[in-house]
């Protein structure tokens, strides 16, 4: 299989490679079905396989969880794969096509995410809305790229957030925000309102809103940061995760890329499933696995709270002197952004 190319990278670059070595090592635990499976024979793999090749032999109702990134209806390059942009029409009936293809797999209270952009959102809510109860859409800045002359800079993308039901399981305390306070109102008695003044600044441990502007998209200094070209944060599918899993349920990726959404899943306590038709990023899915051992945290997520960016320091401050070295090492080499 031939490889991505080699870049030169600058020494403080943190981007995770595969070298010959990690690929002869890490494709032997890559798995292919041809014929129905247990739970047991894919629990917490790597599928290397196209998406319609696999999905008919997976095991019926066994997913709580689904996270999907789907090529959005674009001209786009993913290593040894292309996608080609297609007339709206044609773009919605190949969503369909593998978006019927997951009732069958999912559980009666199961959740569903699907991320698209400004031109495939609305092909992505077509299709929902044939399948699922669609509860909501989250919207996320993406603050990365240049701008464009003749048009508004695009720096955000959606989520739809689906259900097979209307019961489902929604936890709103494990994804609470902490913002800094612009307004620090007091009571008639001078203590905080819906806030806390510490040593470190004005806080308030928000709800959490469908409008993103706490996302990062990884790029080289980043500890999770890959050359997978659309590779979403680890702090966004934690959101997702936290929400819309319990501890030990599976969380299942058609579109594993390179496999952020099984790295969360592990560490954050869930079992996982993914599908991604390209060995190399299965691959760096699993070399990311193994890392999870050495470096479990999220960036942007500690003490059970999600944080703002540029808070390094009141996180580290926050945590006590005995996770300084923690968080400045495994977030990033210079700063949390």
């Amino acid at each position: 299989m031939k490889d991505i190319t080699p870049k030169q990278r600058a020494p403080r670059n943190r981007t995770i490679t595969l070298n010959d070595s990690d690929i002869s090592n890490f494709k032997k635990r890559l798995i292919k079905i041809d014929k129905p499976v247990l739970l047991e024979e894919i629990e917490n793999k790597t599928i290397h396989q196209d998406i319609f090749e696999a999905l008919d032999y997976l095991p019926n109702s066994f997913v709580d969880l689904v996270f999907v990134d789907p090529p959005y209806n674009l001209n786009k390059t993913f290593n040894l794969t292309s996608f080609k942009e297609m007339e709206s029409e044609k773009y919605e009936q190949w969503l369909d096509s593998w978006v019927s293809k997951l009732i069958r797999i999912l559980k009666p209270h199961a959740s569903v995410y699907i991320c698209g952009d400004w031109k495939s959102s609305g092909a992505i809510f077509n299709v929902a809305k044939k399948y699922f109860k669609i509860q909501n859409r989250i919207t996320f800045e993406r603050e990365k790229g240049r701008g464009a002359k003749s048009n508004w800079k695009n720096c955000s993308e959606d989520i739809w957030f689906c259900t097979l039901s209307d019961k489902y399981h929604f936890n709103v305390d494990a994804v609470k925000m902490k913002r800094k306070v612009i307004a620090p109102y007091k009571d008639e008695n001078g203590k905080p309102k819906d806030w806390e003044d510490g040593d470190n600044g004005k806080y308030r441990i928000t709800h959490p809103s469908n409008v993103w502007t706490d996302i990062t998209i990884p790029f080289w200094s980043m500890p999770e940061n890959t050359d997978h070209p659309t590779q979403k944060p680890e702090k966004l599918v934690a959101k997702v995760i936290l929400a819309s899993s319990k501890p030990n349920d599976i969380v299942f990726d058609p579109f594993l890329g390179s496999g952020t959404t099984s790295v969360v899943a592990k560490k954050l306590g869930r079992r996982y499933v993914g599908i991604e038709i390209d060995e190399h990023y299965c691959c760096l899915a699993e070399k990311r696995l193994d890392m999870t051992g050495k470096e479990n945290n999220i960036q942007g997520y500690s003490d059970g709270i999600f944080w703002e960016r540029n808070t390094l320091n009141e996180q580290m401050n926050g945590n006590g002197k005995k996770n300084k070295n923690e968080l400045s090492e495994n977030l990033f080499s210079n700063k949390l952004i």
